[in-house]
Parts: structure tokens; sequence; C-alpha cells
């Protein structure tokens, strides 16, 4: 099957927000047409959406932990943000303020240093070793960037912005690895600051937060977005294989999607990772999900997720992973 073949399936999608990925990742239509806005709509209606917004209460906010894997608020949000929810939902402003809350919390400005990794444990806010603040910037980065993407930041969104770049380590990127003699960035805590910095400074115009993303995307780029530099290894064989959603995990479609979304997919250090999405092409012409880390279940238990993204597969496609390897590689001009 050949890639007109395999978008044409994806735009017969009952999932609206299968088709809107095709239609603005891989054809580059206007989001905010007025085409895209009836589609977008179309998903709010959705019975996925609905799954995803059903345990909200009254009054607009949801009952349990912020961050309760994969069905807290943090994760719906950047759900939303990632299917193409329509902007400027107010009905949404309860979430908002739930993350806003949350994540910038006193907690997070209070730091302390730490000389162990019980020490570090042991304090109150952000433990600092060896000179770099040993923290989980995953969190707030998928908060900013799923704000600004459904377009319901306020005055306090700002503020994401000024603790990035406040724990950001000296190579670029970040981690809250406590142990002391941790010294290199993390993939899975670097990948979503990176997004959420690109977004912002494009958005805002913001030098500084693009100087950020630029730095951040180094940690990836340098090692080809998933080999070691000390031997040109795998780093984890998670990260070679493909998922949807990744949630705060890491894998070479995530980086590539990321370094679209931020810019940089031209750069020659993307090739190796790109490759090998092209080779994991399957016969039928899309790709699929070769790994999860979500079971499919409404029960509030950690792992489950309320939505069934597609299951894996080692013959069938996910129309998930297929939008985004079809975003990725035209973007890189692998594909026409």
């Amino acid at each position: 099957m050949n890639t007109d073949t395999i978008v044409r399936t994806l735009l017969e999608s009952e999932q609206p927000a299968i088709r809107f990925k095709i239609r603005t990742g891989y054809l580059g239509e206007d989001p905010n047409a007025r085409a895209m806005k009836r589609l977008r709509n179309e998903i709010r209606d959705s019975p996925l959406v609905a799954s995803l917004l059903e345990p909200r209460r009254r009054d607009g906010k949801f009952p349990d932990r912020v961050y309760a894997k994969w069905q807290g608020a943090h994760w719906v949000m950047a759900a939303l943000a990632d299917i193409g929810y329509p902007t400027a939902d107010k009905t949404l402003l309860p979430i908002r303020d739930q993350l806003q809350a949350r994540w910038l919390h006193e907690y997070y400005y209070a730091e302390f240093p730490a000389a162990t990794k019980a020490k570090a444990y042991a304090g109150h806010g952000v433990p600092v070793m060896e000179g770099r603040h040993r923290r989980c910037a995953s969190q707030q980065s998928n908060a900013l960037w799923s704000i600004l993407k459904l377009g319901l930041a306020n005055r306090q969104t700002h503020d994401f912005v000024e603790r990035l770049l406040h724990w950001q380590w000296p190579d670029g990127g970040w981690n809250c690895d406590k142990e002391p003699r941790a010294h290199h960035s993390s993939f899975m805590e670097s990948i979503l600051p990176v997004r959420a910095l690109a977004h912002y400074g494009k958005v805002y115009d913001n030098r500084r937060a693009l100087d950020a993303a630029r730095r951040g995307a180094e940690i990836f780029l340098k090692r080809q977005l998933f080999l070691r530099q000390s031997d040109g290894k795998v780093i984890k064989r998670e990260f070679v294989q493909l998922h949807y959603p990744l949630y705060w995990h890491y894998d070479i479609l995530h980086g590539l999607k990321v370094m679209a979304e931020a810019g940089f997919i031209g750069d020659r250090r993307c090739k190796p990772a790109l490759q090998l999405l092209m080779e994991k092409r399957l016969p039928d012409g899309g790709w699929p999900a070769e790994h999860k880390y979500y079971r499919a279940s409404s029960e509030q238990s950690l792992g489950n997720d309320c939505v069934d993204w597609g299951g894996t597969s080692r013959k069938s496609m996910n129309p998930w992973v297929t939008a985004d390897a079809l975003y990725v590689l035209r973007a890189a001009g692998y594909i026409h």
C-alpha cells in the first residue's frame, strides 16, 4: 500500500482526531481554518473525548490526584492538546487551574542542598546536588505545553517557563535523579521541556525560551536521538519501540515529533532515527504500536487509561502512531 492509499484510509477514520492529525500534520492544512474548526468541534463532541472527560465533577475539576496515572487531569489535558481539541474552551479552565495550582505550588520554589540520596528525599522542595536541580521537569513542561496548545494561558502560565529555565542543567537538559553522581540529563525529563519551551518561544517570540529549547535539543541530537555517545549502541530498548501515547516516556518517534515541532528535524543527526522509523513501516503502509504503557479500562487504577489507543500489533498499523509518523517523515522530506 502506498502513502496516498494509507492517507486516504486515515482520512476516512471514524475518529475525527485521526482525520485532524492527517489534515494538519501531513497535508499541512491550517488548524485554525473554518473547516478545521468544524472538525475540532467534532473532536470535542466525540466518544473518545467524552471518555477522557467523564470523571469531571460539576465544578469542572477532576476529583482525584492531578497526576494519577493515566486518568488524572494532567494526562487528560495532554491528550486533549495532542488530538486537536478546540482552543479557548472555557469549560477546561477549572482543569487548567488544577494543573497550575499543583505544578506551581510553593513547594517548587523551595530548594535545599543535599549531599546524599537519602537527604534529597528527606528535604522540602527541590534538592540541589552537585550544583544541579533534581526536578522532574516533564511535569511542569507537559502542563505548560497542554495549556498553551489548548489556548488557555493566563498570567500565571508564564511562571512555568521561569521554573524550567531555573532548573536547566549545564548540558542543556533536565533530570530528577537523586544520585549525586548523576551528571547527564535524562531523555525522559528533557524531551517535554524542549517541546514546551520551543512552543512557548514561538507563541510569544521569547528568545530565552527558544535558546533553552535549542540547548535541550542538543541532548538528543548529539546522541542521534537514541544512541550512546560512548559506543554508538542503543541507549534503551524502549527508545526504539513505537508507542502511543507516550505519557512521560520517550521513543524515537516522539523525539522526532518534538524535533519537527521545534524546527530541528532538518538536522543531519536526525537521519539515523528517521531511517529506523522508515524501516518499521508495515507492508500495509502504516506503522505499528510495538509496545504500550497503559491498560484500557475506565477503572481508576494505576496504569489504566479510559481510552483504548489502538493497542499493539506486529502486523497491523496503529492509526495514532501512523499519523505521527507521516507528519514527521513529511516534515523531514522523506515522503511527499
